[in-house]
């Protein structure tokens, strides 16, 4: 592609609405347009990037015997009806009605009409495994789009799903795509790791997300620095020290004036944050429930959710805490709270706790000395605490640490989640109808190209990988005036085109600056600069974007130097 014919319009200021890194540099480099809050055009520059990441994706697919199919986006109600899931999955599904009223899904996911497609097309346990993907726009109205492509309404998503006769074929199954992602990133040449997850609204057993590691990512991931052990912190457990909770053996309520946060009220009370205990009131599913943890540690809401039950959960109001309570936020304590009709759940921190300080029930006091079992009893006790930094790995005993990410990929083992529901059965050899054993895969597709500039750009631009970049090597005549150069360029460029490389000619006749300026921001992994001083004397700079400074090369070893630079960077080891 000559530049001069390519519709590729940069910006030199970032849109005032551009939040991160990923957003300002794709709409200054060209690569999108906002259409509305959360919905973009790809220009012809982000389309290439999409579609080499769309490439790679189904190829890797391919290879772990998947088969490509294309759902329909719009859905009938009665489909997630069947799951359960139209009323769970909430406003983020995007829902119409059509011209006879009846309802309908922009699909945010298709794990029910994959169910729905296999229950009608496989019915002999001969025809399995089956193992179908599709890639395809999705839609999830999200309460606050943000990020450019990162978090949009719509998106690009490579989905799969497998479909086994029995536990043992369809972890296998599970495993086989589980190292096709990891195949996958290595081919983009992502740094990354795969972590537990959470299975949220997609449901089932078990779950792995693949975090592309960046500083600016919105994920945080909790490692441990002795194991391989890493999970989103959603997710991430381990061993809490059983510190604090020596609050005195005799229970007092004591005045604690304009006292707001545990920090205040330890040292009110001259203890320590982990002698105090905090209680946390939500609404689930219509219904008051409390949280109560060491007062040193904070909740993670994914987790109360899950051991709760709830399909949904939020954040009591201070009115609904007062009415139910009696007291105000901060001073609703633990104790009475079977006679209100709240449920408790508890940490195991506060499990472990031998007496604590935590609110009085009224307005400015607290009591001191409270013990479980004697002043309260709790409903249930689990790990409902965010993992932190510097908490200990249950796996080997190490030191867990902490690292942004951002997810690019989920796999799930869904066992017979949906099949039960739907009754999705197949025939066995004995005739007898099995519910089929599924497992569903995600991918990304937009949020790949996002997340590879997030983890890849400097004061100047974009820093693409070599196999995703829109154009791999950018051939840029100083000055098209000064015909022996700027013929030798296009010959270069020619030659290049010919040999499978993925190459523009910036034949524009502007500034040289200008020019530079666009390849950095736009980020071509190589740059080749044919100027009239250098030519001269036999020489063409080549530079790598990853690396400051250039190389003087003789014209005549250019074309080689850059073919087996691309086809170095793109090798998988």
């Amino acid at each position: 592609m000559k530049w001069s014919s390519a519709l590729i319009n940069t910006l030199r200021e970032s849109p005032k609405e551009a939040e991160a890194v990923s957003h300002k540099l794709m709409m200054r480099a060209g690569l999108v347009a906002k259409l509305a809050a959360g919905i973009y055009d790809f220009l012809p520059l982000g389309w290439r990037s999409v579609k080499k990441v769309m490439n790679i994706i189904r190829e890797e697919m391919d290879a772990a015997g998947c088969q490509e199919v294309l759902l329909p986006i719009l859905s009938p109600a009665e489909l997630w009806q069947e799951s359960g899931r139209w009323d769970l999955y909430g406003r983020e599904m995007m829902r119409i009605k059509d011209r006879n009223g009846a309802d309908f899904g922009l699909g945010p996911t298709h794990e029910e009409v994959i169910t729905d497609l296999v229950r009608r097309q496989v019915t002999s346990y001969k025809q399995l495994p089956v193992n179908l993907y599709q890639i395809q726009i999705k839609f999830r109205d999200e309460i606050r789009p943000r990020f450019g492509i990162m978090r949009a309404r719509e998106f690009m998503m490579k989905d799969a799903y497998s479909f086994d006769r029995d536990e043992e074929s369809a972890l296998k199954s599970y495993k086989t795509m589980f190292e096709a992602y990891n195949r996958i990133c290595r081919r983009i040449g992502f740094k990354f790791r795969p972590v537990e997850a959470d299975s949220g609204a997609i449901g089932g057993s078990s779950s792995a997300e693949f975090m592309v590691l960046a500083d600016t990512g919105e994920e945080t991931i909790a490692y441990c620095d002795k194991c391989d052990y890493a999970a989103n912190v959603e997710k991430a457990s381990g061993k809490i020290a059983a510190t604090g909770g020596n609050a005195g053996d005799k229970i007092e309520k004591t005045h604690t004036p304009n006292i707001r946060t545990v920090e205040e009220l330890a040292a009110f009370v001259k203890m320590k944050a982990e002698d105090t205990a905090k209680t946390i009131f939500y609404i689930a599913d219509g219904k008051m429930i409390a949280a109560m943890m060491r007062g040193d540690r904070e909740i993670n809401e994914i987790k109360l959710k899950n051991v709760s039950g709830a399909a949904d959960l939020r954040l009591a109001t201070p009115e609904e805490i007062k009415e139910k309570t009696g007291a105000p936020v901060g001073f609703a304590g633990p104790i009475n709270l079977k006679e209100k009709g709240i449920r408790l759940i508890i940490d195991n921190t506060v499990a472990a706790m031998g007496s604590m300080v935590c609110g009085g029930n009224e307005k400015d006091y607290h009591y001191v000395g409270v013990k479980k079992g004697r002043d309260f009893n709790e409903d249930l006790a689990a790990d409902i605490i965010r993992l932190k930094k510097g908490d200990t790995c249950a796996k080997c005993g190490g030191t867990i640490n902490e690292q942004k990410g951002i997810e690019m990929g989920h796999v799930f083992y869904l066992g017979t989640k949906y099949s039960k529901a739907m009754k999705a059965t197949f025939l066995d050899e004995n005739q007898k109808a099995v519910e089929f054993v599924m497992g569903c895969y995600g991918i990304g597709v937009t949020r790949i190209v996002a997340a590879a500039i997030e983890q890849g750009n400097d004061e100047n631009g974009i820093i693409w990988p070599m196999a995703i970049a829109p154009y791999e090597v950018v051939v840029a005549p100083v000055n098209s005036k000064y015909k022996e150069g700027f013929d030798y360029a296009l010959e270069l460029y020619e030659k290049l085109k010919a040999a499978g490389i993925d190459v523009i000619f910036d034949d524009r006749d502007i500034s040289p600056g200008v020019k530079f300026k666009d390849a950095d921001l736009i980020g071509f992994p190589i740059r080749v600069v044919v100027g009239e001083k250098n030519f001269k004397d036999g020489k063409v700079e080549f530079k790598l974007r990853r690396e400051k400074n250039f190389e003087l090369l003789d014209k005549t070893v250019v074309f080689d130097k850059v073919v087996e630079t691309v086809k170095a960077a793109k090798t998988v080891l």
